[in-house]
């Protein structure tokens, strides 16, 4: 499969082929709906242009409103599966509890978060976890505002910052990774829950800098430069490290480094034609996952991810909503 498939960040409908027939021989049409993160969007998009080639009937809409707005959508029993960037948070549960909506939490593909710079920018090949924290964190807020307050060797250059809205789950794990806790963040930069936008922001600057999913890198190599980020972790000793499949997969990516989900309805309202949906999801995430620019999981973790399916194990891996400093395989095999 080597499909181009391109990222849109509107609400889409996919009609896929997956017909049913009822008694007097009438055509059905069932409808899937998912809404939520856009970075896990191209997966699950890609995911269903294929499901198509082999299904008839079913009808798939795909949305994106961020993270904490599909999580909204899925707890009001809005939508059938969540794409989300981040663990589902308490409060999210509590009001998914509220309205008797069970879910089972599905890790599907990694994710390396890409700090970018203009492609003309030629003073940072590298940054450190610190100097991204005196950059981003709430403190920096109208006092950070050129490059040589971030490291004296830098020019006398404006910094102009892009990065997703306060919706996006991406926002928020990057808050907690670089800053310490969510809500530590600056709100003088450019925000958007379109990454494209993104993209063009630090395309049409040479002082600017921003962060999003490594496929939007991937997509737009051209017109960015990729910044390597020393995580300073002395029990890592990797140094700047770039964010690639086996840097993610090994762990030498350091914080910056995250799982990817669906959260899946399980409760009499979700329709059966879900189930086989999830299994054609995870049997083909892991080759079109790369396709669209991320990471696949390792095979095993892959298969505790299918036996968490097949075992119907609803609720969350992270009940206090953290992932930043957790192990995905321990977390799975504690929780499959």
């Amino acid at each position: 499969m080597k499909a181009n498939y391109r990222f849109a960040l509107f609400a889409v409908a996919i009609p896929l082929l997956l017909s049913r027939c009822g008694g007097s021989g009438k055509q059905e049409e069932v409808t899937l709906r998912i809404d939520g993160s856009s970075t896990v969007y191209p997966i699950s998009e890609a995911v269903a242009e294929e499901y198509q080639k082999e299904h008839k009937g079913v009808r798939i809409t795909i949305g994106v409103s961020g993270t904490g707005g599909g999580f909204k959508k899925f707890c009001n029993g809005e939508i059938h599966v969540a794409n989300a960037s981040r663990p589902v948070t308490p409060h999210e549960v509590t009001h998914c509890t509220g309205n008797n909506v069970r879910f089972v939490e599905l890790p599907v593909a990694y994710d390396g978060l890409a700090v970018v710079v203009h492609p003309d920018n030629t003073w940072v090949d590298h940054l450190t976890l610190s100097e991204l924290r005196r950059i981003w964190e709430s403190a920096a807020q109208g006092k950070i505002t050129n490059w040589n307050q971030v490291r004296p060797t830098f020019p006398d250059q404006k910094l102009q910052l892009f990065g997703p809205g306060t919706d996006s789950g991406t926002f928020e794990y990057f808050t907690e990774a670089v800053n310490g806790e969510r809500g530590n963040s600056r709100g003088d930069y450019t925000a958007s829950e379109d990454d494209n936008v993104l993209v063009q922001g630090v395309n049409s600057n040479i002082g600017a800098l921003g962060y999003f999913g490594i496929a939007y890198y991937l997509e737009n190599q051209d017109k960015l430069k990729l910044v390597a980020i020393d995580d300073e972790n002395d029990a890592n000793g990797s140094g700047a490290v770039l964010p690639s499949e086996q840097t993610v997969q090994e762990g030498t990516y350091g914080v910056l480094a995250r799982a990817l989900y669906i959260y899946v309805r399980q409760d009499e309202s979700a329709p059966a034609e879900l189930d086989g949906f999830v299994r054609y999801y995870l049997d083909h995430v892991s080759d079109l996952a790369r396709e669209t620019g991320y990471i696949p999981l390792q095979a095993d973790l892959l298969s505790m991810v299918r036996q968490r399916w097949e075992n119907r194990v609803t609720g969350t891996m992270y009940p206090d909503g953290k992932e930043v400093g957790t192990v995905l395989k321990e977390k799975l095999q504690k929780g499959s």
